[in-house]
């Protein structure tokens, strides 16, 4: 009777490479002995496969054994239950990277929001709970990304009035992409401790200092626009009634880009996953890897925020205007949170809001649709969360293909909105209905009022030029 794997597993190896390599031995070398006499032939190799390296017809087997054995961590066989808001209007792709990011074994809770896509790892519109685990790339590359927004005692009305000095104020007073300024402004963020403690982070550092106060480029802005409060109860003491506002999107530049590639390689190489699962490598909060990334997405969150509040900073400057209230949010980022047991979780918002309790938000529409102030209602089943804008329905590579200027011009034109740069990508129609996805979400925040943006300012100066 002739030995099986099964046979070769019920004394100690373990399914793979080496038992085939066994069998192949078995049929050359010793096929005419009896089961029991070739199961003692290998149980001294399995044992020490050292002695064998150069046995002349075991030493294969021997250095098979010696090989690490295959460390890949395996998914759940079923995913934990999560929330999905807006489905009718999520793509497959995004449920499906959702689907395979609660199967994780460091996974405690999930949910997907109104405006998700797809994405790297963790879709966007995603937030994952996980227990005592970061996922880079369930924070995402442009860590710390986020809105913010600066309310001023201004009429409306002289948004057209001065229609041409705020555009003029905002080509001078922002840059994009590759732009940075001449002289940029110093910051104390540059006094932070991981600058000098972190190598990754001090290898950053002049290039950071280089870009401080500039936006990415993609979906990021900067944009006059009119603020209505909708709701006499608020938090900025404000009239119901409209206002002037400047908001701006944009996140940590090459820090958290840079940031994010270092140590998903790490998390990568430590955490080997199936290939569905590979973006969603982990590090340890215990591990020095884990306690570095850490402080590492702090840093890069707080640098986002210190570049908005010298973009606002500049614009007040040359309004000549103290605002009246500042809002501002971020999502790319990952949360020590507690759960309704009271247990420590960590909460990733990959291109979701925070909307705890009474935390106040932004959420954007696109160029030519209205965006939203709100508060916070602190679902637990949402994981106090929502969407962080309208969110794309449309790839930027197809949007790209069947998008004409035309049509953009003609959408900008009937909402009133004068665009300076920007590219056929992030063109209105290649985004969600704002209006649906705030609908998908009324039981996740409340409005306290709506921002409709009037001249934008994006990556690039050119207009979209038609083609006759």
């Amino acid at each position: 009777m002739n030995l099986t794997g099964n046979d070769l597993i019920a004394i100690g190896f373990k399914p793979g490479k080496a038992i085939g390599i066994a069998l192949d031995i078995l049929a050359k070398d010793y096929a005419t002995q009896e089961s029991e006499k070739q199961l003692s032939l290998f149980k001294p190799v399995l044992e020490n496969p050292s002695a064998f390296i150069t046995h002349d017809k075991l030493s294969a087997l021997a250095i098979e054994l010696l090989k690490p054995l295959d460390n890949t961590i395996a998914l759940a066989d079923s995913g934990k239950s999560y929330e999905i808001y807006g489905a009718d209007a999520i793509e497959q792709g995004a449920l499906n990277q959702m689907a395979t990011a609660m199967r994780l074994p460091v996974t405690v809770a999930g949910a997907l929001m109104p405006d998700a896509h797809q994405g790297y790892g963790l879709p966007i519109g995603g937030v994952l709970a996980t227990k005592n685990a970061v996922i880079p790339y369930g924070v995402g590359v442009d860590i710390g990304c986020r809105m913010c927004m600066t309310i001023y005692d201004i009429a409306p009305a002289t948004l057209e009035a001065k229609r041409e000095e705020l555009k003029k104020m905002l080509m001078q007073n922002t840059m994009f992409g590759t732009a940075t300024f001449k002289k940029p402004k110093d910051h104390p963020i540059f006094e932070r401790k991981e600058f000098s403690e972190l190598n990754i982070v001090r290898e950053l550092k002049d290039r950071a200092w280089q870009q401080i106060g500039s936006s990415g480029g993609g979906n990021h802005f900067v944009e006059f626009g009119i603020v209505e409060i909708l709701n006499p109860i608020n938090e900025f003491n404000l009239q119901v009634g409209q206002y002037v506002a400047l908001l701006s999107h944009s996140g940590s530049r090459g820090l958290g880009a840079n940031i994010a590639r270092h140590y998903t390689d790490i998390a990568m190489d430590v955490c080997k996953l199936p290939q569905e699962a590979k973006h969603l490598a982990w590090l340890d909060l215990d591990t020095e890897a884990g306690q570095e990334y850490w402080m590492a997405m702090n840093l890069a969150g707080d640098y986002a925020s210190a570049c908005h509040h010298q973009i606002h900073e500049r614009m007040a400057i040359g309004l000549r205007e103290t605002p009246l209230a500042m809002i501002e949010n971020h999502h790319n980022f990952a949360w020590k949170e507690k759960d309704i047991l009271g247990n420590e979780i960590i909460v990733h918002r990959k291109g979701a809001t925070p909307a705890g309790k009474d935390v106040l938000g932004i959420i954007p529409g696109s160029m030519a649709t209205p965006g939203f102030i709100v508060r916070g209602k602190g679902l637990a089943a949402s994981i106090n969360s929502a969407s962080h804008g309208a969110g794309r329905q449309m790839s930027r590579t197809k949007a790209k293909q069947t998008i004409l200027p035309g049509q953009v011009n003609k959408v900008l034109k009937e909402a009133g909105v004068e665009l300076i740069g920007s590219g056929l990508d992030e063109a209105p129609m290649a985004y969600k209905n704002i209006h649906q996805v705030m609908d998908s979400q009324k039981d996740l925040v409340e409005v306290l009022g709506s921002f409709m943006p009037k001249i934008v300012r994006m990556c690039g100066d050119e207009k979209f030029q038609e083609v006759d």
